[in-house]
This record gives C-alpha cells, sequence and structure tokens, in this order.
C-alpha cells in the first residue's frame, strides 16, 4: 500500500526484463533464510511436480511453450514459487533421471505499481529476476508486446497469476481475468506466423497455506485488539480472554463465542461504514428485501456487498467512470483513471509554471485521495458471508481477521504494515494437469472472444479443483 501521493508525478516509465544470473543465484542462495525468517514458511510441500518436470523438458526441448498459471492468496506466494522451480523441479527431476538446463525459472509478469510500494530495491530486482511489468486497467502497448515477445522467444516460461492481484483467501479462487488467456492465443498466434511447431499450453498451479500450529491465542489477540479499534471494546483486559491456546483446538462454546465476535466485528464496520457514506457521500445503501427470518451470513453478505458496490461509485463520479462489469473491472479502471492523473503523460513537468504544477499536484493529491475507497473493496472481492462458518478452522478465522485487520488499517489513516505472521506455515503447491492452448486455436480463429472467454472459464475451474 502506497504513501499518501500529494504531488504529480512524472510517467511510469516500461522497466525491461534484464535477467542477471548472479542476482537469481543469490535469491536462490538466501531463499531458505528468508522463508523462514522473514515470511514464516517452515515446510514446503508439492504435489504432482512430475508435471512440472516434463514441461520443462519439452520447453528446453523446443517442443512446448507454457505459462504457469498460479493462485495468488497472498503476498508470499513468490517465494513458493520461486522454491517450487529452483528447487522442488530440480529435484524431482534427478529423482526422475530428467536432466534440466540451469537455471529452471520462469518470466514472472507482475503489476507495474508494485514497486511504487515496495520500494526501490524491488525495483531493482524484478527485472534482474527476468520479471516483466503490466499496467492493470488499461492497454499498455509496450508492456503487452514485451510479455507477448517472452512468452513466444523468451529463455524461461511465462508466470503469472490469472486473479490480477491477492484475494487473502486459500479456499476461493477469485474471477480469473481474461488476460491469461489471451496471451496463450497471441502466443500461437505468433508461433504459426513463424512456422514452428511448438505448442502451447497453460498449466493451473494451486497455492494453499496451513499453520503447523493452528494460533488460536494469535487469532483471539488480533481479534480483540480489532475490538478495539473499532470501539467495541473500551480497553483489552485480561478478563476479556477465552482463554485459547495455540494448538489446542477450541471447544464448541469457545468456537461459538470467537464466531459471533466475528460477526459482531463485521457487521460493526459495516454500520459505521453506511454511516460515513450515507453521512459524507448521501448514499443510502440499497439492500435486497430479505425476509425477516434470513440467517445473518446472508444480511451480512448483502450489505458487504451493497457497501463495496457504494464505494467505488463514489470514486467512478469522482472519475467519470461509468460503473460496468465486475467489482475487479471496476478497480481496475478506477486505479488507471487514478494514475493517469497522478502520473502524467501529457504534460512536460518541467516546463510548468508554479501555478500549474500546484494545479497538477491539486489533481493528483484529489486522485489518490478517490482512489482509497478503490483500495477499501480490493481487499473484499471475494469475502462471503458463510466461509468461516462453513470451515472454523484457524486458517479461515486467520484470513478474515487479517482482512479486516488490512481495513480498520486503512480507516485509521496508518502507514503501511508488513503482513501480520501469526505463526509458522506449512505451504502446499498442486500441480494441475497442463490446457492446450494449441488444441483451441482453430475456435480462436472462428470466435475470438469466446475462446478466450471460454479458455479463463476452463481455467478457473481447473486452479478451483485444486483446492485441497
Amino acid at each position: 500500500m502506497p504513501s499518501p501521493i500529494t504531488q504529480v508525478q512524472p510517467p511510469l516509465e516500461f522497466i525491461p526484463p534484464d535477467f542477471d544470473p548472479l542476482v537469481y543465484r543469490g535469491m536462490c542462495a538466501v531463499l531458505p533464510s528468508w522463508m523462514k525468517l522473514r515470511v514464516a514458511i517452515a515446510d514446503v510441500e508439492v504435489e504432482n511436480t512430475k508435471q512440472l518436470v516434463e514441461l520443462f523438458q519439452q520447453f528446453q526441448a523446443g517442443k512446448t511453450r507454457f505459462l504457469l498459471a498460479f493462485r495468488h492468496p497472498t503476498p508470499d506466494d513468490p517465494f513458493s514459487l520461486l522454491w517450487l522451480l529452483s528447487r522442488s523441479v530440480p529435484q524431482a527431476a534427478r529423482e526422475l533421471g530428467v536432466s534440466l538446463q540451469k537455471p529452471v525459472h520462469a518470466h514472472f509478469i507482475y503489476d507495474r505499481g508494485i514497486p511504487l510500494w515496495a520500494g526501490k530495491f524491488v525495483g531493482w530486482l524484478l527485472p534482474k529476476m527476468g520479471c516483466v511489468p503490466v499496467k492493470r486497467g488499461k492497454a499498455d502497448l509496450v508492456s503487452l508486446k514485451a510479455v507477448r515477445d517472452l512468452f513466444a522467444n523468451g529463455q524461461f516460461p511465462m508466470a503469472a497469476s490469472p486473479e490480477g492481484g491477492t484475494n487473502g483467501h486459500n479456499e476461493i479462487v477469485s474471477p480469473l481475468e481474461p488476460g491469461i488467456a489471451q496471451f496463450g492465443f497471441w502466443c500461437v498466434e505468433d508461433l504459426q506466423k513463424a512456422k514452428r511447431t511448438e505448442t502451447v499450453a497453460l498449466l493451473p498451479v494451486g497455492i494453499q497455506y496451513h499453520y503447523i500450529t493452528p494460533p488460536w491465542r494469535s487469532l483471539e489477540q488480533l481479534l480483540l485488539d480489532l475490538e478495539y479499534d473499532t470501539g467495541i471494546r473500551a480497553s483489552v483486559s485480561p478478563t476479556a480472554y477465552l482463554g485459547l491456546q495455540d494448538g489446542t483446538e477450541p471447544t464448541l462454546e469457545q468456537q461459538t463465542q470467537l464466531y459471533q465476535r466475528l460477526l459482531n466485528l463485521g457487521e460493526t464496520l459495516l454500520t459505521q461504514m453506511e454511516n460515513y457514506y450515507s453521512k459524507y457521500y448521501g448514499r443510502s445503501l440499497v439492500l435486497p428485501d430479505l425476509p425477516a427470518d434470513a440467517d445473518p451470513n446472508a444480511r451480512l453478505a448483502a450489505r458487504l456487498k451493497s457497501l463495496l458496490d457504494t464505494a467505488l461509485k463514489v470514486a467512478e463520479e469522482f472519475f467519470a467512470i461509468a460503473p460496468k462489469g465486475s467489482l475487479t473491472d471496476r478497480c481496475r479502471r478506477l486505479e488507471q483513471a487514478g494514475w493517469e492523473r497522478i502520473f502524467r503523460e501529457d504534460l512536460n513537468l518541467e516546463a510548468l509554471s508554479p501555478a500549474e504544477r500546484g494545479l497538477a499536484d491539486r489533481i493528483a493529491e484529489e486522485a489518490d485521495l478517490r482512489i482509497w475507497h478503490m483500495r477499501l473493496v480490493e481487499n473484499f472481492v471475494s469475502v462471503t458471508g458463510r466461509y468461516v462458518m462453513e470451515k472454523p478452522t484457524a486458517e479461515r478465522f486467520a484470513e478474515t481477521l487479517l482482512l479486516l485487520r488490512n481495513m480498520v488499517n486503512r480507516l485509521k489513516g496508518e502507514a503501511p504494515k508488513p503482513p501480520l505472521r501469526l505463526g509458522p506455515r506449512r505451504v502446499v503447491m498442486t500441480v494441475g494437469t497442463p490446457l492446450s492452448v494449441s488444441d483451441r486455436a482453430e475456435q480462436y480463429r472462428a470466435n475470438r472472444r469466446e475462446a478466450v472467454t471460454q479458455l479463463t472459464q476452463d481455467l478457473q475451474t481447473a486452479m478451483e479443483s485444486l483446492i485441497r
């Protein structure tokens, strides 16, 4: 999450990939310590690694081009994937008697905005690791051309998250964006034009995190902190604790109390946000006509959906954008509209008079303030009212509480905070079955939109099937 912007910025330039083997080896050398000490990943498990070994063998033999389409539940996923490619795949290859050229790596596609909040070091590191940036929400022709060239001609396969960003959920796949499928069809076209015979595939990869010791005590502490921040509790006193202990499953009564408090926290935040948009933006939230005895979770989900729609409309009206498409589609358009007012491609900033520069600064600051509404929505596009109730595991409680923590921190106006680590985790990565893009070339020639939509839906189904 970037710091507030108060001044106009020069255009965001394309950062070309510049893979450096020395930087890559350095990252691989520190990876085990980094994962254990900085991101609390103590164990890695990979299912069906053989499939990925076979694809790399075919790629290196000039028989196929492929894109690794991975789930993106947390910001820690890049470290897990680097482990998968640099350690798990070579180890599996050795066990199978397959000789792979080193390094086993991929050209990762990342959001151009990441260096803005992650810092200069990350902005330097990503291209040195062979990554390529794209701007979400617009036809970024320079970036798209680079991705297209790398897919057909790059040193490594491609890797990207079809979800377009993290959603905070281990067991929910966000609606996929169609760009990944389009990249696949472009690669097929480019290979055919060059009279090359490689096949093209998309490989779904699931990623899930599990606490090695369920952190119930830490979860209760986080819940208490959030209850204090939202005014539910005047203080966090010793009498407020249920006495939960890490590694010990709560009793049914404790679990019920914990869930009811989580539900109350969500309802309190919704009420505060509904009042905010009603009082200061004149917005009356439209709720569906639910029966009086409707399930509280259904009512909560309906209120959340209405709130997210309202927050986006407040930003859309400022940018004069019509609300169209899914919540994710609307977020992308708003982000791009904000960037166009902050990172000015239409101005020579050095030639502006002080007065003109001041006006440009004002426009940038106002745009950043309106993007705040969109950032609230981004974290909640996949939230449902029944996620924890259906399976009240430590993981699901944690995912929901961490999303609420992000929201509360935004409401408090605090500086960006690193992700909260509640305890050591095991990451489980599941390699799926490749989806052939080449076999759909005829369908793409007949109806491009339909082919992209169908491939995107098939990839969505494949990724959902990898949830364990």
